[in-house]
């Protein structure tokens, strides 16, 4: 299910906590991961992919017995789950911790996505942070740094147009060009135009 979605030196971490990760799903869904895959390359040069989204129930209690790897790898793996509250509270959790740079793609994948309270949640912990390491990432995943640069503004355009009518001061685009390093220029890197 996940082994692929870290780093192969946690391949023994990531067994440990799939051993941990409840099979009881979201509303009788029959498969416990979506066919979607997302894929990235680390800043270590070693490709992952892991489930856009899971759909198994959080319910583990024994969180704080695990390793820290462990732990982080718990909430990568909850950070794609099918319920966005779950997925709010463990990219709470990974923000409470020094996180290692492999969990760079979970928290940058989540900041493409349709709920804006998260997109809030990351923005809020990044903005005074040094975040050029995640600039690094997203210009090494360039193509798919674009698409998802795309996704939240069509995100606000479709839901929080009203609610934030000033595309500049809403905080997707504050996140991608202040934290993750967008510049209109890329696009033209990206199409190999000058």
């Amino acid at each position: 299910m996940m082994l692929r979605g870290f780093p192969i030196t946690l391949k023994d971490d990531v067994s440990t906590v799939i051993d941990v990760v409840s099979k009881k799903k979201y509303n009788n869904v029959e498969c416990g991961v979506s066919e979607n895959f997302c894929k990235y390359i680390l800043l270590s040069g070693e490709e992952i992919f892991f489930p856009y989204r899971i759909y198994y129930v959080d319910v583990y209690k024994g969180i704080p017995s695990l390793t820290f790897e462990q732990r982080m790898i718990y909430h990568c793996i909850f950070s794609r789950s099918c319920d966005g509250f779950v997925r709010e509270k463990h990219i709470k959790s990974i923000f409470n911790e020094d996180y290692p740079d492999w969990v760079i793609p979970y928290i940058f994948k989540i900041s493409d996505e349709y709920v804006v309270e998260i997109l809030e949640i990351i923005y809020s912990k990044l903005k005074n942070e040094n975040t050029d390491k995640i600039k690094k990432f997203c210009r090494l995943n360039l193509n798919l740094f674009l698409y998802s640069y795309d996704r939240m503004i069509s995100y606000w355009n479709e839901f929080y147009r009203k609610r934030y009518p000033d595309y500049k001061k809403y905080v997707g685009r504050e996140l991608y060009n202040k934290c993750f390093g967008y510049t209109k220029n890329m696009k033209k890197i990206a199409t190999g135009r000058k």
